[in-house]
């Protein structure tokens, strides 16, 4: 009889799919335009495709265990598969940044300043900022694409993460009502 998987290395493997497929988005969107990195579509896709697929990932491990799982195994099985993915998504963030195209990052900060500054203009918000303010955005904008910027970034994901698995735990979870006396 063949063994179940545990939650942990479930989720390493969902992961790892989910780390490539990130990838593959990110490097897609790269050769279509590169300042398309920071744009609402790169974005609604690159989320909707994660959280797609820790769904899908969930039900297809809820099913493989015998149709029911508890919230706990739920939510450690979406942690573990999107902390994975996010771990492969940055390693290969940093391989497109740094190697590929190492203009890539002032790239990526300026549409980004640029899209900021645009957004602020028509708030009517950008007319009272003080050029030091402006230096400061610039310079937290430059800082967020380098790999400091880039892992500490990757560390403030955790807590979208464990968010995200709370939701997508109490969604794949399924009790067995038969056990209730």
């Amino acid at each position: 009889m063949e063994a179940q998987q545990t939650p942990f290395k479930a989720g390493i493997n969902s992961g790892a799919i989910l780390g490539i497929v990130s990838v593959i988005i990110t490097f897609i969107f790269y050769f279509i335009s590169p300042e398309q990195l920071v744009g609402t579509a790169y974005t609604v896709i690159y989320f909707g495709a994660l959280i797609g697929l820790v769904i899908y990932f969930g039900l297809q491990y809820r099913k493989s265990v015998g149709g029911y799982m508890e919230f706990g195994p739920a939510f450690n099985f979406s942690f573990i598969t999107m902390l994975v993915g996010g771990l492969i998504g940055l390693a290969g963030t940093m391989i497109l940044y740094f190697v590929v195209d190492p203009s890539l990052p002032n790239v990526i900060a300026d549409s980004a300043l640029e899209s900021s500054m645009n957004m602020m203009e028509k708030f009517g918000i950008a007319d009272n900022l003080t050029s030091e303010e402006i230096d400061e955005m610039r310079k937290a904008t430059y800082d967020s694409v380098s790999p400091f910027g880039l892992i500490k970034s990757q560390g403030l994901a955790l807590i979208g993460y464990a968010i995200l698995s709370l939701i997508i735990g109490a969604i794949i979870k399924r009790r067995d009502k038969s056990l209730d006396y």
